[in-house]
Protein backbone atom coordinates (compact mmCIF):
# COMPACT_ATOMS: atom_id res chain seq x y z
CA UNK A 1 0.00 0.00 0.00
CA UNK A 2 1.41 3.19 -1.21
CA UNK A 3 2.11 5.96 1.45
CA UNK A 4 0.45 9.02 1.45
CA UNK A 5 3.10 11.23 0.96
CA UNK A 6 5.33 8.90 -0.81
CA UNK A 7 7.18 11.13 -3.23
CA UNK A 8 7.72 14.43 -1.31
CA UNK A 9 10.90 15.04 -0.56
CA UNK A 10 11.92 16.96 2.79
CA UNK A 11 15.12 18.41 3.37
CA UNK A 12 15.24 18.69 7.54
CA UNK A 13 18.14 21.17 8.96
CA UNK A 14 17.46 20.89 13.19
CA UNK A 15 18.23 19.52 15.63
CA UNK A 16 16.47 19.10 19.42
CA UNK A 17 13.05 18.08 19.14
CA UNK A 18 10.52 20.80 17.66
CA UNK A 19 11.22 21.14 14.07
CA UNK A 20 12.56 17.71 14.06
CA UNK A 21 9.44 16.54 15.17
CA UNK A 22 7.99 18.09 12.42
CA UNK A 23 9.22 16.60 10.05
CA UNK A 24 9.11 13.32 11.71
CA UNK A 25 5.19 13.34 10.86
CA UNK A 26 5.38 13.73 7.29
CA UNK A 27 8.62 10.84 7.07
CA UNK A 28 5.67 8.90 8.95
CA UNK A 29 3.23 9.61 6.82
CA UNK A 30 6.07 8.43 3.56
CA UNK A 31 7.77 11.38 2.77
CA UNK A 32 11.48 10.99 2.15
CA UNK A 33 13.00 12.94 4.84
CA UNK A 34 16.58 13.84 5.23
CA UNK A 35 17.88 15.07 8.43
CA UNK A 36 21.07 17.20 7.50
CA UNK A 37 23.88 16.89 10.97
CA UNK A 38 26.89 18.82 11.00
CA UNK A 39 29.84 16.12 10.18
CA UNK A 40 32.16 16.97 13.71
CA UNK A 41 28.80 17.30 16.18
CA UNK A 42 26.17 15.80 14.90
CA UNK A 43 22.87 16.62 16.06
CA UNK A 44 22.74 17.22 20.02
CA UNK A 45 20.08 15.78 20.84
CA UNK A 46 21.65 12.59 19.67
CA UNK A 47 24.18 13.09 22.74
CA UNK A 48 21.30 14.68 25.31
CA UNK A 49 20.50 11.12 27.57
CA UNK A 50 24.56 11.64 28.08
CA UNK A 51 23.62 13.59 31.78
CA UNK A 52 23.35 17.56 30.97
CA UNK A 53 20.80 18.90 32.86
CA UNK A 54 18.62 18.34 35.68
CA UNK A 55 15.38 16.93 33.51
CA UNK A 56 17.44 14.03 31.63
CA UNK A 57 15.20 11.00 31.14
CA UNK A 58 15.25 7.52 32.62
CA UNK A 59 19.06 6.19 32.39
CA UNK A 60 18.60 3.45 29.42
CA UNK A 61 20.84 1.76 26.45
CA UNK A 62 18.09 2.24 24.15
CA UNK A 63 18.60 6.32 22.98
CA UNK A 64 14.38 6.76 22.92
CA UNK A 65 14.66 10.38 23.20
CA UNK A 66 16.54 10.28 19.41
CA UNK A 67 14.59 7.19 18.49
CA UNK A 68 10.88 8.87 18.93
CA UNK A 69 11.65 12.24 17.51
CA UNK A 70 13.78 10.89 14.23
CA UNK A 71 12.81 7.73 13.08
CA UNK A 72 11.73 6.93 9.52
CA UNK A 73 14.77 9.82 8.26
CA UNK A 74 17.85 9.22 6.40
CA UNK A 75 21.42 11.43 7.95
CA UNK A 76 23.60 12.93 5.62
CA UNK A 77 26.12 15.17 7.04
CA UNK A 78 27.04 18.48 5.49
CA UNK A 79 29.03 21.40 6.92
CA UNK A 80 26.33 24.88 6.03
CA UNK A 81 29.24 26.91 7.61
CA UNK A 82 31.60 26.38 4.66
CA UNK A 83 30.19 27.44 1.06
CA UNK A 84 30.94 23.77 -0.59
CA UNK A 85 28.73 22.60 2.43
CA UNK A 86 26.19 25.41 1.01
CA UNK A 87 26.12 23.99 -2.79
CA UNK A 88 25.27 20.53 -1.82
CA UNK A 89 22.54 21.88 0.21
CA UNK A 90 21.29 23.92 -2.36
CA UNK A 91 21.23 20.71 -4.61
CA UNK A 92 19.02 18.97 -2.18
CA UNK A 93 16.93 21.90 -1.83
CA UNK A 94 16.44 22.49 -5.72
CA UNK A 95 14.58 18.68 -5.75
CA UNK A 96 12.93 19.27 -2.43
CA UNK A 97 9.19 20.07 -1.88
CA UNK A 98 10.07 21.18 1.98
CA UNK A 99 12.80 22.65 3.83
CA UNK A 100 12.52 22.57 7.58
CA UNK A 101 14.85 24.57 10.10
CA UNK A 102 15.29 25.79 13.38
CA UNK A 103 18.50 27.83 13.23
CA UNK A 104 18.64 31.22 14.28
CA UNK A 105 18.07 34.50 12.06
CA UNK A 106 21.48 35.21 11.75
CA UNK A 107 22.92 31.99 11.18
CA UNK A 108 20.46 31.42 8.10
CA UNK A 109 21.40 34.33 7.27
CA UNK A 110 25.91 33.75 7.41
CA UNK A 111 24.95 30.67 5.71
CA UNK A 112 22.76 31.88 2.79
CA UNK A 113 19.84 30.05 3.97
CA UNK A 114 16.92 32.23 4.01
CA UNK A 115 13.68 32.07 2.50
CA UNK A 116 14.82 34.30 0.09
CA UNK A 117 18.16 32.56 -0.85
CA UNK A 118 16.14 28.88 -1.28
CA UNK A 119 13.22 30.04 -2.82
CA UNK A 120 15.22 31.20 -5.72
CA UNK A 121 17.14 28.44 -5.80
CA UNK A 122 13.16 26.62 -5.95
CA UNK A 123 10.44 28.68 -6.11
CA UNK A 124 7.84 25.92 -5.21
CA UNK A 125 9.90 25.73 -2.52
CA UNK A 126 7.33 24.76 1.38
CA UNK A 127 10.09 26.56 3.44
CA UNK A 128 9.18 26.24 7.31
CA UNK A 129 11.18 27.64 10.43
CA UNK A 130 11.14 27.48 14.43
CA UNK A 131 12.93 29.78 16.40
CA UNK A 132 13.12 30.95 19.90
CA UNK A 133 11.94 34.17 20.01
CA UNK A 134 10.59 35.40 16.62
CA UNK A 135 12.23 36.72 13.46
CA UNK A 136 12.05 40.26 15.25
CA UNK A 137 12.94 42.55 17.98
CA UNK A 138 16.11 42.40 19.93
CA UNK A 139 15.97 38.65 20.99
CA UNK A 140 15.70 37.30 17.00
CA UNK A 141 18.83 35.60 17.38
CA UNK A 142 19.28 34.61 21.18
CA UNK A 143 19.34 30.86 22.17
CA UNK A 144 16.28 29.16 23.17
CA UNK A 145 14.92 25.56 24.67
CA UNK A 146 11.80 25.19 24.92
CA UNK A 147 11.89 25.14 28.77
CA UNK A 148 12.61 28.93 29.06
CA UNK A 149 11.19 30.28 25.26
CA UNK A 150 8.17 27.61 25.44
CA UNK A 151 7.16 27.20 29.02
CA UNK A 152 8.92 29.94 31.63
CA UNK A 153 8.32 33.30 29.43
CA UNK A 154 5.20 32.50 28.27
CA UNK A 155 3.54 32.81 31.54
CA UNK A 156 2.79 28.39 31.84
CA UNK A 157 4.06 27.75 35.12
CA UNK A 158 2.26 30.83 36.51
CA UNK A 159 -1.21 29.95 35.19
CA UNK A 160 -0.16 26.10 35.88
CA UNK A 161 0.79 27.08 39.96
CA UNK A 162 -3.41 27.68 40.62
CA UNK A 163 -5.56 25.16 41.76
CA UNK A 164 -7.43 22.72 39.49
CA UNK A 165 -6.66 22.73 35.18
CA UNK A 166 -6.09 25.94 33.32
CA UNK A 167 -8.85 25.37 30.46
CA UNK A 168 -7.71 24.56 26.74
CA UNK A 169 -4.41 23.64 27.19
CA UNK A 170 -4.99 19.86 26.30
CA UNK A 171 -7.67 21.48 23.27
CA UNK A 172 -5.07 23.73 22.00
CA UNK A 173 -1.93 20.62 21.50
CA UNK A 174 -5.32 18.72 19.52
CA UNK A 175 -6.66 21.41 17.81
CA UNK A 176 -3.31 22.21 16.04
CA UNK A 177 -2.77 18.05 15.51
CA UNK A 178 -6.27 18.55 13.71
CA UNK A 179 -5.23 21.19 12.17
CA UNK A 180 -2.28 19.28 10.79
CA UNK A 181 -4.11 16.30 9.92
CA UNK A 182 -7.31 17.58 8.29
CA UNK A 183 -4.30 19.28 5.61
CA UNK A 184 -2.27 16.44 5.39
CA UNK A 185 -5.81 14.41 4.52
CA UNK A 186 -6.39 18.02 2.11
CA UNK A 187 -3.28 17.83 0.27
CA UNK A 188 -3.54 13.49 -0.01
CA UNK A 189 -6.65 14.33 -1.70
CA UNK A 190 -5.09 16.32 -4.42
CA UNK A 191 -2.75 13.46 -5.06
CA UNK A 192 -5.03 10.81 -4.87
CA UNK A 193 -8.17 12.23 -5.40
CA UNK A 194 -9.22 10.29 -2.22
CA UNK A 195 -10.71 11.47 1.27
CA UNK A 196 -10.55 9.61 4.41
CA UNK A 197 -11.00 9.73 8.31
CA UNK A 198 -8.87 12.36 10.72
CA UNK A 199 -9.50 10.78 13.62
CA UNK A 200 -7.60 11.66 17.34
CA UNK A 201 -8.38 11.87 21.08
CA UNK A 202 -7.33 14.76 23.83
CA UNK A 203 -5.92 11.77 25.44
CA UNK A 204 -3.16 10.62 22.74
CA UNK A 205 -2.47 14.53 22.25
CA UNK A 206 -1.64 14.55 25.94
CA UNK A 207 0.48 11.43 25.70
CA UNK A 208 2.23 13.18 22.38
CA UNK A 209 2.60 16.46 24.39
CA UNK A 210 5.22 14.60 26.85
CA UNK A 211 6.45 12.29 24.13
CA UNK A 212 10.48 12.01 25.32
CA UNK A 213 9.10 11.43 29.02
CA UNK A 214 6.48 8.66 27.58
CA UNK A 215 9.36 6.93 25.36
CA UNK A 216 11.17 6.58 28.60
CA UNK A 217 8.43 4.58 30.43
CA UNK A 218 8.17 2.25 27.17
CA UNK A 219 11.77 1.23 26.56
CA UNK A 220 12.44 0.86 30.79
CA UNK A 221 9.08 0.26 32.19
CA UNK A 222 10.07 3.00 34.88
CA UNK A 223 7.91 5.75 35.76
CA UNK A 224 9.08 9.24 36.31
CA UNK A 225 8.69 8.87 40.44
CA UNK A 226 11.05 6.29 39.91
CA UNK A 227 13.88 8.60 38.63
CA UNK A 228 12.98 12.11 38.83
CA UNK A 229 14.79 14.77 41.20
CA UNK A 230 13.20 15.37 44.32
CA UNK A 231 15.33 18.36 45.01
CA UNK A 232 17.66 21.45 43.40
CA UNK A 233 20.55 19.27 44.92
CA UNK A 234 20.27 16.17 43.45
CA UNK A 235 20.51 17.75 40.22
CA UNK A 236 23.92 17.80 38.55
CA UNK A 237 24.17 20.46 36.29
CA UNK A 238 23.70 23.97 38.30
CA UNK A 239 23.71 25.49 34.91
CA UNK A 240 20.19 24.36 34.16
CA UNK A 241 18.27 25.45 37.31
CA UNK A 242 16.30 27.87 38.47
CA UNK A 243 17.72 31.07 40.91
CA UNK A 244 15.70 33.90 42.67
CA UNK A 245 16.82 37.64 42.31
CA UNK A 246 17.52 40.78 44.36
CA UNK A 247 13.81 41.38 44.03
CA UNK A 248 11.94 38.26 44.54
CA UNK A 249 11.75 36.92 40.91
CA UNK A 250 12.85 34.09 39.69
CA UNK A 251 15.19 33.26 36.16
CA UNK A 252 15.69 30.01 34.63
CA UNK A 253 19.32 29.31 33.27
CA UNK A 254 19.15 26.35 30.31
CA UNK A 255 22.77 25.57 29.46
CA UNK A 256 22.10 21.45 28.25
CA UNK A 257 25.05 22.38 26.03
CA UNK A 258 27.17 23.72 29.74
CA UNK A 259 30.57 23.86 28.43
CA UNK A 260 29.67 25.60 25.08
CA UNK A 261 28.30 28.68 27.68
CA UNK A 262 30.46 28.33 30.31
CA UNK A 263 32.92 30.94 29.43
CA UNK A 264 30.34 33.86 28.23
CA UNK A 265 28.36 32.59 31.85
CA UNK A 266 31.63 33.87 33.75
CA UNK A 267 32.05 37.07 32.09
CA UNK A 268 27.98 37.69 31.88
CA UNK A 269 27.82 37.55 35.95
CA UNK A 270 31.13 39.23 36.93
CA UNK A 271 32.80 36.09 38.08
CA UNK A 272 35.69 35.82 35.82
CA UNK A 273 37.44 34.35 38.44
CA UNK A 274 35.18 30.88 38.11
CA UNK A 275 36.31 30.28 34.68
CA UNK A 276 39.31 28.65 35.18
CA UNK A 277 38.68 27.69 38.86
CA UNK A 278 39.38 24.11 38.51
CA UNK A 279 36.59 22.88 40.19
CA UNK A 280 34.06 24.19 37.52
CA UNK A 281 36.57 24.62 34.45
CA UNK A 282 35.16 21.66 32.45
CA UNK A 283 31.95 19.85 32.33
CA UNK A 284 32.82 16.87 34.73
CA UNK A 285 34.70 18.55 37.87
CA UNK A 286 31.24 21.00 37.09
CA UNK A 287 29.28 18.17 37.41
CA UNK A 288 31.33 17.10 40.96
CA UNK A 289 31.01 20.10 42.24
CA UNK A 290 27.61 21.06 41.46
CA UNK A 291 26.41 22.00 44.98
CA UNK A 292 29.04 23.81 45.33
CA UNK A 293 28.40 26.33 42.00
CA UNK A 294 24.66 26.20 42.77
CA UNK A 295 25.51 27.97 46.22
CA UNK A 296 27.56 30.59 44.43
CA UNK A 297 25.44 31.21 41.71
CA UNK A 298 22.66 31.51 44.10
CA UNK A 299 24.76 34.79 45.88
CA UNK A 300 25.33 36.17 42.76
CA UNK A 301 21.95 36.21 41.08
CA UNK A 302 20.73 37.56 44.53
CA UNK A 303 22.86 40.43 44.08
CA UNK A 304 20.81 42.28 41.12
CA UNK A 305 17.31 42.48 40.24
CA UNK A 306 15.73 40.70 37.34
CA UNK A 307 16.17 43.63 34.91
CA UNK A 308 19.30 43.94 35.55
CA UNK A 309 20.40 40.15 35.14
CA UNK A 310 18.21 40.22 32.09
CA UNK A 311 20.35 42.88 30.32
CA UNK A 312 23.03 41.26 31.20
CA UNK A 313 22.61 37.71 30.02
CA UNK A 314 21.22 38.55 26.74
CA UNK A 315 23.98 40.54 26.16
CA UNK A 316 26.19 37.60 26.94
CA UNK A 317 23.76 35.05 24.66
CA UNK A 318 22.97 32.97 27.76
CA UNK A 319 19.97 30.80 27.09
CA UNK A 320 17.46 32.00 30.04
CA UNK A 321 14.04 33.17 30.78
CA UNK A 322 12.13 34.63 33.61
CA UNK A 323 9.15 33.16 35.04
CA UNK A 324 6.48 35.38 33.67
CA UNK A 325 3.25 36.09 34.83
CA UNK A 326 0.42 36.99 32.25
CA UNK A 327 0.53 40.37 32.35
CA UNK A 328 4.38 40.46 31.59
CA UNK A 329 3.97 37.60 28.84
CA UNK A 330 1.02 39.68 26.59
CA UNK A 331 3.67 43.45 27.03
CA UNK A 332 6.72 41.65 26.37
CA UNK A 333 8.67 43.29 23.50
CA UNK A 334 9.56 40.22 22.00
CA UNK A 335 5.99 39.42 22.02
CA UNK A 336 4.76 42.60 20.58
CA UNK A 337 7.75 42.74 17.81
CA UNK A 338 6.61 39.84 16.20
CA UNK A 339 2.66 40.29 16.40
CA UNK A 340 1.50 37.37 19.08
CA UNK A 341 -1.12 39.78 19.10
CA UNK A 342 -3.20 41.57 16.82
CA UNK A 343 -5.39 44.62 17.38
CA UNK A 344 -9.17 44.03 16.06
CA UNK A 345 -12.03 46.24 15.82
CA UNK A 346 -14.87 44.41 17.60
CA UNK A 347 -18.21 45.59 16.29
CA UNK A 348 -19.51 44.95 20.14
CA UNK A 349 -16.28 45.84 22.58
CA UNK A 350 -14.65 48.32 19.75
CA UNK A 351 -10.65 47.81 19.74
CA UNK A 352 -9.48 45.13 21.45
CA UNK A 353 -6.19 42.91 20.98
CA UNK A 354 -6.75 39.07 20.12
CA UNK A 355 -4.34 36.24 20.14
CA UNK A 356 -2.58 35.86 16.40
CA UNK A 357 -2.19 32.74 14.99
CA UNK A 358 0.98 30.87 15.54
CA UNK A 359 1.27 30.23 11.93
CA UNK A 360 2.48 32.54 9.72
CA UNK A 361 2.89 32.15 6.45
CA UNK A 362 4.83 34.67 4.35
CA UNK A 363 2.89 35.08 0.98
CA UNK A 364 -1.20 34.23 2.65
CA UNK A 365 -0.72 35.39 6.38
CA UNK A 366 -3.60 34.21 8.67
CA UNK A 367 -5.89 37.19 9.14
CA UNK A 368 -8.96 37.86 11.91
CA UNK A 369 -11.90 38.83 9.54
CA UNK A 370 -14.84 38.58 11.68
CA UNK A 371 -15.85 38.21 15.73
CA UNK A 372 -16.94 35.08 16.76
CA UNK A 373 -21.09 34.95 15.65
CA UNK A 374 -23.84 35.55 17.49
CA UNK A 375 -26.11 32.82 17.90
CA UNK A 376 -27.53 31.64 14.41
CA UNK A 377 -26.19 35.06 13.01
CA UNK A 378 -25.71 33.64 9.62
CA UNK A 379 -28.68 31.29 9.24
CA UNK A 380 -30.67 33.20 6.57
CA UNK A 381 -27.85 34.02 4.79
CA UNK A 382 -26.51 30.56 4.72
CA UNK A 383 -29.67 28.89 3.79
CA UNK A 384 -30.12 31.60 1.04
CA UNK A 385 -26.68 30.92 -0.93
CA UNK A 386 -27.88 27.51 -0.39
CA UNK A 387 -30.30 27.18 -2.77
CA UNK A 388 -33.19 28.27 -0.10
CA UNK A 389 -36.12 30.72 -0.27
CA UNK A 390 -37.43 33.02 2.41
CA UNK A 391 -40.68 31.08 2.13
CA UNK A 392 -38.99 27.98 2.76
CA UNK A 393 -36.64 30.05 5.87
CA UNK A 394 -40.14 30.77 6.93
CA UNK A 395 -41.70 27.22 7.14
CA UNK A 396 -38.35 25.80 8.82
CA UNK A 397 -38.80 28.26 11.61
CA UNK A 398 -42.61 27.77 12.08
CA UNK A 399 -41.36 23.54 12.31
CA UNK A 400 -38.68 24.76 14.67
CA UNK A 401 -36.50 23.40 12.41
CA UNK A 402 -34.44 27.07 12.67
CA UNK A 403 -34.26 29.33 15.33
Amino acid sequence: MAHGLEGIKVVDLSQVIAVPQAARHLADFGADVIHVENPATGDFFRYYQAGQGGTDGVPSDINYGWEVYNRNKRSVTIDVSQESGQQILYKLVEKADVFVTNMRPFELENYNLTYGALSRLNPRLIYGAVNGYGKNGPERDAPAYDAIAYFARSGMPHVLSALGFRPGVGDNIAGLALALGVMMALFIRERTGIGQEVDLSLFQAGIYQISFDIAGALVTGRDYEEWRYKSRDEIPNALSLPYMTKDGRMLWLVMLQPDRYWSRLCHGIGREDLEHDPRFETFQPRMDNHIELMHILDEVFASKTLDEWKARLIQAGIPFSPFQNLIEAINDPQARANDFFVPFDHPTYGRIDVLANPIKLSKTPATVRMPAPEFGQHTEEVLLEYGYTWEDIAQFKERRVIA
